[in-house]
């Protein structure tokens, strides 16, 4: 199976990190990170609303506490303005009384049916029905209550009442004047919540005429209605303040990072260029402007152009020893061509003459490996000469080439070599599309697979493919190729059920002496450059080559796929 398709190792699906060449665990398999703008607009936000939330605390709890003070005077001054006014109705009434026993004295004697003595004559002041005295008050406000428990009445006797929000007197559920009582025991104002009235700021002071417990109390419902408008006001604030500061955050966290989002586009052009061969220059660089937009940019873009200028020298480096290499691999193999072709010769000729009939037998063995090593050392200097043509850009043979007759040539060979196998040729670039009808069949003609290129290359890449599946391949095995069309490419797959390709072997099997075999022993022969020099051909003619395999007991064999541009056939 091509790399590309290949399933990552469970450490790869936990962390979406790199798992081949050309391969990636996909993206959406792990969370992808929030950006820095986010973070940091919503960090912003996030310190605003706290400092909201805390501002909001301190200004509601110190608006409580002033009207907890306001309302403590206030309630202070309504339990001294009762006080005074059942004093005053007490002091009229001792007045009525004492003129009402100076006019009896004056009178005894007198004729029955005089003078009856004035209202109030009998000790007792004139008063509202049911209202306790001082709640009447000049001053009183509404919301205000009164509680008088007399020191010597057993419980149930206490006169109760309050100003209701019309300005009228109302009584008190008994309920809440045991509520009120029990809660109300110093001297000192405390915060009582009545199950009919609401909350209620009271006070319990005694009468210092006639001993009786007098509760005062003011209601505390206006005071809660203030503090709850303030913080509905402060919350529309906040909402208000929230956006505000994460709309001009995101406008300028977006100014503030745009450079480095121009340094990061900069460092994501130069990845993506193509760094592994051939001649590099790395010409974009962090500007100017960034670089003194902010310190911390300026250090970023700083290294990055520093990195990028030792990159780039790297490069040149590299460039320069790998022509070196490749010149001196080019010229030894040209110049080993001579001698290795010397010594082929002269042992063929020995060989012709029958000169090898009187040399010994340890001789003649000797003379045959010679010719043997020199004939494989000749194959691998023209390999190493076509590498060198292929890197320096020689221009290839341009010339119509039928994929047909060169594939039919090719696995005829193919056969010939290994009669042990089973070799299968299918040409379905030659059939009728399967969704056309049998009328449209009969009268299909097929498009010439035509390419451009040179034949003996491309002849050398089909040959090199065949005989790979041959050498890897035990006897009884299956090699069938397939020539197929794609929109405007011509495909050719060499397919075989062997045991498959390992995958430390297939990560690199185009490279350059590598082999599946990694002993020193070599039993098949091979050089390690078939692989690298067919996909150096196909790549000349701007083609690929890619490989699937799988080593499954029960899915197993590998497939070469090389893709070529179709030539364009006049009609």
């Amino acid at each position: 199976m091509p790399e590309k398709f290949m399933s990552p190792s469970p450490a790869d699906e936990r962390t979406g990190r790199y798992t081949g060449r050309g391969s990636w665990w996909p993206v959406s398999s792990f969370r992808r990170p929030r950006s820095l703008r986010t973070r940091l607009v919503v960090g912003v936000l996030g310190l605003v609303l706290v400092m909201a939330a805390v501002m909001s605390t301190f200004s509601t709890l110190s608006l409580r506490h002033t009207l907890t003070v306001r309302t403590d005077s206030q309630l202070m001054a309504a339990a001294q303005r009762a006080a005074d006014k059942r004093h005053d109705v007490e002091q009229e009434a001792r007045k009525a009384s004492d003129q009402a026993a100076q006019s009896s004295q004056t009178d005894q004697g007198s004729q029955a049916g005089g003078a009856q003595p004035p209202d109030g004559a009998d000790g007792a002041a004139p008063d509202k029905q049911g209202v306790p005295p001082g709640l009447d008050a000049a001053g009183q406000s509404t919301g205000t209550l009164t509680l008088i428990a007399p020191a010597t009445s057993t419980s149930g006797s206490e006169a109760a009442a309050y100003i209701d929000k019309d300005g009228r007197y109302a009584a008190i559920s008994k309920e809440d004047c045991r509520l009120l009582l029990s809660e109300a025991t110093g001297d000192h104002p405390v915060t009582v919540h009545l199950h009919h009235l609401g909350s209620y700021r009271v006070v319990a002071t005694r009468d210092q005429v006639s001993g009786d417990t007098v509760i005062t109390g003011l209601s505390l419902e206006a005071d809660k209605a203030l503090i709850g408008t303030q913080l509905l006001i402060e919350l529309v604030v906040a909402l208000v303040g929230a956006l505000i500061v994460a709309l001009a955050g995101r406008t300028m966290v977006r100014s503030s990072l745009a450079p480095l989002e121009r340094v990061a586009r900069t460092a994501h052009r130069v990845a993506s260029q193509p760094l592994e061969r051939g001649e590099v220059t790395i010409e974009d660089r962090v500007e100017e402007a960034d670089l003194t937009s902010s310190a911390e940019v300026g250090h970023v873009g700083g290294a990055l152009n520093t990195l990028l200028g030792h990159v780039e020298s790297a490069l040149g480096a590299r460039q320069r020893s790998e022509t070196q290499v490749r010149q001196f691999v080019a010229d030894a193999s040209h110049e080993l061509r001579t001698p290795l072709a010397s010594i082929r010769g002269y042992t063929e000729l020995i060989r012709r003459e029958g000169a090898d009939a009187d040399l010994p037998e340890e001789a003649t063995y000797a003379l045959d490996r010679v010719h043997s090593e020199s004939v494989r050392m000749t194959a691998l200097v023209e390999d190493l000469l076509l590498l060198a043509r292929l890197d320096a850009g020689r221009e290839l043979r341009h010339e119509e080439v039928d994929l047909v007759g060169l594939l039919v040539d090719t696995v005829a060979d193919a056969r010939a070599a290994g009669p042990d196998h089973d070799w299968r040729l299918d040409l379905a670039v030659l059939e009728p599309p399967a969704d056309v009808t049998p009328e449209e069949a009969e009268e299909f003609l097929p498009e010439p697979p035509l390419v451009i290129g040179d034949e003996a290359r491309l002849r050398q890449v089909i040959v090199n493919l065949l005989a790979n599946a041959r050498v890897h391949t035990p006897a009884g095995s299956h090699v069938t190729t397939t020539l197929e069309r794609e929109g405007e490419s011509l495909i050719v797959r060499i397919g075989d059920d062997g045991p498959g390709i390992a995958p430390d072997v297939r990560d690199r099997l185009f490279e350059r002496f590598a082999r599946g075999d990694s002993s020193r022993e070599r039993r098949t022969g091979s050089t390690g450059l078939g692989m690298s020099i067919a996909l150096a051909i196909v790549q000349s003619h701007g083609g690929s080559i890619d490989v699937e395999s799988s080593t499954a007991p029960q899915d197993h064999g590998t497939t070469f796929i090389v893709r070529l541009p179709a030539a364009a056939v006049e009609e």
